[in-house]
């Protein structure tokens, strides 16, 4: 008996032990209230941006083309004397490929002999001219002779019909001829441009640059053949200056509004990551796409690329400079966006917030100009806590300016509320003292062995 009591008067007093300190610990943990994580209102400057993505585009370029069909028969040099490729620097004038040209000299010879065969009809169509007006002299002077002598025993009627028929023939073979002239001059005419276009197609064969630049692109090679029947197919790109450069930003139809010319702008290119570039908008495209009910406009921002570091059609992550404000109060994003639980708010914080609820609505509402954007932070009263009405300025993403009447700078306000089993303690409400079973498993999975996270003593 006496063994009995040995072991069950300890069990009993380590358990009175064991409640009294968990009741010790509920007090406490009631007595202290919940824990909140705070930050300090700080004064200091901030700059609203927004961001948005864009590819690196040369200010000017220009596609050339080849106008007449054929094989690439050889590549031209370029400023340094070496063959025409991605990166070579052109200039004017300059010959940078030529295509066979064996067939547009056959056409050119045959337009030369063309022009030359209706030169000569030409020449003869004169030559006719001449002897048709020679003709109408001698039937005029006939003529005139028979007028004169009239039908009579020295000139019979038929005979004078005849000078008078051969008068009339002469004048209609002379109009011919001349017309004759007219439409051989004008086979000469057509002849020529015949030559003039041959000459020109040949010519097409090489391809010369237009202007002062440097090839970004190279879409052909020797040996290949293009075809220029629908339309001119692009043999070259050449960018006219890759010092001055664009960026080409596609903006948000909701944060359109905010842009304007010559507003400023930063951006950064994942080929140079630890330098930002500094630009302007330029130009504001008015033809929007969408895409999956999105619509987006293309902005243009133009930058200086003195040292050429900037690469045509790299990504450009940009960001718009939409206002900036220096001194002034700010919070973090975090502390505008938590919200308490309803048993922690300060009952008189809660009449208060009803009363002037209730006094807006009798007023009605303000103005549209006089609105303005509020928000509510939250600060700690004893145990609970007590909402603190702003006004909401600029934000760039992570604080956001702010200003009140009770705000001030060194004020803390709440972030969130402090857990104490992401701090490794116990569960809210739960003693210290009481056996946590399978602590440091996650929720939901199977614990002990067989369980995919089974915790080993220590060896």
């Amino acid at each position: 008996m006496r063994r009995i009591f040995r072991i069950i008067i300890p069990a009993i007093a380590g358990l009175v032990i064991l409640i009294g300190l968990g009741m010790g610990w509920m007090w406490f943990r009631e007595d202290r209230g919940p824990s909140f994580r705070t930050v300090e209102v700080k004064r200091g400057d901030i700059v609203a941006t927004i961001s948005a993505t864009g590819t690196v585009e040369p200010e000017e370029v220009v596609d050339v083309g080849a106008q007449v069909g054929g094989m690439i028969r050889s590549f031209g040099k370029d400023a340094r004397g070496k063959t025409v490729d991605y990166g070579s620097i052109v200039t004017s004038g300059m010959v940078m490929a030529r295509i066979d040209d064996s067939l547009y000299t056959a056409n050119l010879n045959s337009a030369k002999a063309q022009l030359q065969q209706a030169e000569a009809n030409e020449m003869n169509a004169r030559a006719n001219v001449l002897q048709m007006k020679a003709k109408l002299v001698q039937a005029r002077q006939d003529w005139d002779r028979a007028r004169k002598l009239g039908p009579s025993d020295a000139l019979s009627q038929s005979s004078y019909d005849q000078y008078q028929t051969t008068f009339e023939v002469a004048k209609a073979n002379l109009t011919s001829a001349e017309a004759a002239v007219e439409q051989s001059r004008a086979a000469v005419a057509q002849a020529r441009a015949s030559l003039n276009t041959a000459q020109i197609n040949l010519n097409y064969c090489t391809i010369k640059t237009p202007v002062n630049g440097i090839i970004i692109d190279r879409r052909v090679n020797i040996g290949q053949t293009v075809v220029a029947s629908l339309s001119a197919p692009s043999l070259f790109l050449i960018a006219k200056d890759l010092k001055r450069i664009q960026v080409w930003v596609s903006v948000n139809e909701a944060d359109i509004g905010v842009i304007s010319e010559g507003q400023t702008v930063t951006f950064t290119v994942d080929a140079i990551p630890n330098r930002i570039f500094k630009g302007r908008v330029g130009k504001i495209r008015l033809n929007a796409t969408m895409s999956q009910n999105v619509v987006t406009y293309t902005v243009e921002v133009n930058t200086s690329n003195e040292d050429n570091k900037l690469l045509p059609y790299l990504t450009a992550n940009a960001k718009f400079k939409i206002g900036q404000k220096e001194g002034v109060l700010l919070v973090p994003n975090a502390a505008l966006r938590w919200t308490p639980r309803p048993n922690l708010i300060d009952p008189e914080a809660q009449k208060r917030s009803q009363a002037g609820a209730t006094r807006r609505q009798g007023r009605g509402s303000r103005p549209l100009e006089e609105q303005k954007e509020r928000g509510v932070l939250w600060v700690v009263r004893g145990k609970y806590v007590r909402p603190l009405r702003v006004t909401v300025g600029l934000s760039d993403g992570q604080m956001t300016e702010v200003e009140g009447r009770e705000l001030t700078e060194g004020l803390k306000v709440i972030i969130g509320e402090q857990n104490l089993e992401t701090a490794g303690g116990p569960p809210a409400g739960v003693s210290p003292f009481t056996p946590q079973i399978g602590r440091g498993f996650r929720q939901g999975q199977p614990q002990g062995p067989g369980g995919p996270e089974e915790k080993r003593p220590n060896p």
